[in-house]
């Protein structure tokens, strides 16, 4: 997975936490699976219009 390692992945989550804090990141996670939602439901809904054309 491009070349990233157990060791990188634990110093990037280390890194997460020390900037966000651990009582933020279910927040941040929250935030990120909703604008995930959103960005799939608005490509569904383009694909059912350009179906209707």
């Amino acid at each position: 997975m491009f070349g990233i390692g157990l060791p990188e992945l634990l110093l990037i989550m280390l890194i997460i936490v020390l900037i966000f804090g651990a009582s933020r990141l279910p927040e941040l996670g929250r935030g990120l699976g909703e604008g995930i939602r959103n960005f799939k439901k608005s490509l569904k809904e383009n694909a059912e219009e350009e179906g209707k054309k």
